[in-house]
């Protein structure tokens, strides 16, 4: 009898820690979540805001929304956030895609403007890059790039409209704690589907500010070591990094930095900001005078 009563009251007890235990639920799968791909998860530091987030006793969900943010700066560093669901749809409603454009000056050149851009559909991230595939002609004296302003999104619609000016090799790589992933003209054509195009051989100019960010850096740092190359404006916000969203038990996302940005030349960008090669205040009439000499 005493037998049955412990484990009764055991099976009490077990049953009262886990309706009481969502919020702690929730921290130790976003913990985890930040241990296995966190950018930083490692060393000292992490170990202390893990330590910190796990023995926390959060009362509410925003408690815990708030544990796992503090952990989040240091397992992702600035890139990373958790949004809510709530916040989640507000962004979605809010979020309008400004389609990129391509304006031809004289002297045959070609003048792109890339903004930020998160196609949630296949056909979204197509149309992105046929917009401006189908408005250049056969080929060019000069390309301006305007990456001014670009916060962002996904950036291989970006690359795959601006592929024509790129080499056929390797333009990128993602380096996370435990790997290096290369990232290829053709692999970027295929994720967005869309059929390769002549290269058109001018020489790329491409335009830069203080929010040209993530995605942005990103195609940036595609054309960063070629020799027909050259930026200008000013320096970018310094998000060079790739971000992984994870979706928790209750339909908040966990928007994880897992690797940073390497250009061709073996350059390892991140949390720093990236310098133009031409830091001007009026970036478009410099980068106009370049191509035209």
């Amino acid at each position: 009898m005493k037998q049955m009563i412990l484990w009764a009251s055991l099976a009490m007890l077990v049953v009262a820690g886990c309706a009481q235990s969502a919020e702690k639920q929730y921290v130790r799968k976003a913990v985890r979540m930040m241990d296995k791909d966190g950018l930083f998860a490692e060393g000292m530091e992490w170990e202390t805001a893990r330590s910190a987030a796990l023995a926390t006793e959060p009362a509410s969900m925003d408690e815990a929304y708030d544990v796992v943010r503090e952990a989040l700066k240091v397992a992702g560093g600035k890139h990373s956030f958790l949004w809510t669901k709530d916040q989640m749809e507000e962004r979605a409603a809010e979020d309008e895609a400004t389609a990129p454009s391509v304006v031809l000056l004289e002297g045959d050149i070609a003048v792109i403007t890339l903004p930020r851009f998160s196609g949630q559909t296949q056909d979204e991230n197509r149309r992105y890059a046929r917009t401006v595939l189908d408005a250049l002609p056969a080929s060019l004296s000069g390309v301006v790039i305007d990456l001014r302003g670009n916060t962002g999104g996904n950036m291989y619609p970006m690359i795959a409209a601006v592929h024509r000016f790129l080499p056929d090799d390797k333009i990128l790589r993602f380096k996370s704690r435990k790997f290096n992933m290369p990232v290829t003209k053709d692999y970027v054509l295929r994720t967005v589907d869309i059929e390769a195009q002549a290269q058109i051989d001018c020489p790329v100019a491409i335009l830069t500010d203080e929010n040209t960010a993530s995605s942005g850096e990103a195609t940036l740092l595609c054309f960063r070591g070629l020799d027909y190359a050259r930026s200008f404006g000013a320096p970018t916000a310094g998000y060079a990094s790739a971000n992984q969203p994870k979706t928790l038990p209750d339909g908040s996302r966990l928007v994880l930095t897992t690797s940073c940005d390497v250009a061709r030349t073996g350059e390892i960008f991140c949390d720093d900001p990236i310098a133009p090669d031409v830091e001007t205040g009026q970036p478009l009439e410099d980068a106009l005078a370049w191509l035209r000499q």
